[in-house]
């Protein structure tokens, strides 16, 4: 027997049980829709998350004093960092993309009516901005110009500017004192990224260059230096660079923290992935249950037809036939019901696509993944019934009612 024939038998076996064969096929339909639509959400999810670390900062690694070595030195003054580190740093370090130094200030300014609040004041370069990936809402960012002339200009937090002055725009303009010296706020700004008071800027944050914060802290001492660089790959290199830099410029019991957002990024990405695994079991699961209902038809389709497989069998069908047969037939329902929801698997993403500007990310792996499995669920569980069916005396077949 020529395969297009038995393709065709299969059909027609399908005509004749439309409803059945249907809502067997049913099960398969929402399995292999749900593994494409999980590992849809899981990449989804992976994206999102990745994205919202990386917004953070560009390729950001940053580098602090810790401490002495031991605590024979803990009287010892501090080795902190300088700004002549980030100058040797950008001229050792290939790849280094954008510097800047941060020092750090206190101060107290009026908030209403005779109140007033703590805020914290940071001393930056205007590379900052592109280090931190900071967005500007209102007014601009202070530049080269701002920091070579020592001008006295500030931009404040979002949530600062609403507090004092009732909106970001208006904030624009305005003259805050620090530490009784004025300065003309140029813009307001924020995070890219909620880091929930997780960073150095909090809510109450204003920025100003750092050539004026020298004049507040009397030296060259930073508590931070951040740097960025032009490829995400030369992140963990130009890591080990820095530490190496700034360890030779320093006294050796010294301790300097450099890190940077990869080991952030790479737990993200497996937490993702470990969700995405576990919705993919559920899915597959729902595979296995669907695979389970095709063998129990098959196996009643291979019970009413016994006298059929009597009567082919007189006619000289060897076991093989009758074993491809039924095993067609199992397959055939298994990848109708597969490709039916590989299409509606892939509708939805694409309709997301198609009716707004969200570009969810789909994965051809799981489109292979869902006709690989739909074929070996109709293999695996159509095995049984086909060897069956192949197995049955065609004289007993003959006589069975």
């Amino acid at each position: 027997m020529v395969f297009s024939e038995i393709v065709r038998q299969a059909m027609d076996t399908f005509r004749a049980n439309k409803v059945r064969f249907a809502l067997t096929s049913f099960g398969m339909v929402v399995g292999t829709a749900s593994l494409i639509l999980v590992v849809t959400i899981g990449l989804t999810g992976k994206h999102y998350i990745l994205g919202q670390i990386q917004a953070i900062g560009a390729n950001l690694i940053y580098a602090d004093y810790e401490a002495g070595g031991n605590a024979a030195i803990s009287t010892v003054k501090g080795d902190y960092l300088t700004v002549d580190d980030m100058r040797a740093v950008d001229q050792q370090v290939p790849g280094i993309l954008h510097a800047s130094p941060m020092a750090e200030l206190h101060d107290r300014i009026a908030v209403g009516s005779g109140r007033e609040r703590d805020i914290v004041v940071l001393g930056v370069s205007p590379e900052y901005l592109w280090v931190r990936n900071l967005q500007v809402l209102a007014g601009r960012f202070f530049d080269g110009e701002d920091d070579q002339a020592r001008s006295k200009v500030a931009t404040i937090t979002e949530r600062l500017a609403i507090e004092l002055y009732g909106g970001q725009d208006i904030a624009v303009g305005h003259i805050i004192k620090l530490s009784g010296l004025p300065f003309t706020i140029v813009g307001t700004f924020r995070e890219r990224v909620e880091t929930f008071g997780m960073s150095e800027l909090a809510s109450d944050t204003i920025l100003i260059p750092y050539s004026v914060s020298r004049y507040f802290t009397g030296s060259d001492a930073v508590k931070q230096l951040f740097f960025s660089v032009a490829d995400s790959a030369d992140v963990p290199r130009a890591t080990q660079d820095i530490q190496r830099v700034l360890k030779s410029r320093h006294r050796p019991e010294s301790v300097y923290r450099v890190e940077n957002l990869t080991q952030l990024l790479s737990v993200a990405a497996k937490s993702a992935n470990a969700l995405t695994a576990v919705l993919m079991l559920v899915a597959t699961v729902t595979l296995l249950v669907s695979g389970v209902g095709i063998m129990n038809i098959m196996l009643a389709t291979v019970n009413s037809r016994i006298r059929e497989i009597g009567v082919r069998k007189a006619v000289g069908a060897t076991r093989r036939a009758i074993r491809v047969q039924f095993l067609t037939e199992a397959m055939f329902i298994s990848l109708s019901g597969g490709f039916i929801g590989m299409v509606i698997g892939l509708a939805l993403p694409f309709s997301v696509r198609w009716f707004t500007s969200y570009r969810i990310p789909i994965s051809g792996l799981s489109v292979i993944v869902a006709i690989v499995v739909s074929s070996l669920v109709g293999v695996l569980f159509g095995t049984v019934p086909a060897s069956r069916a192949a197995q049955l005396d065609p004289v007993e077949s003959l006589r069975y009612e």
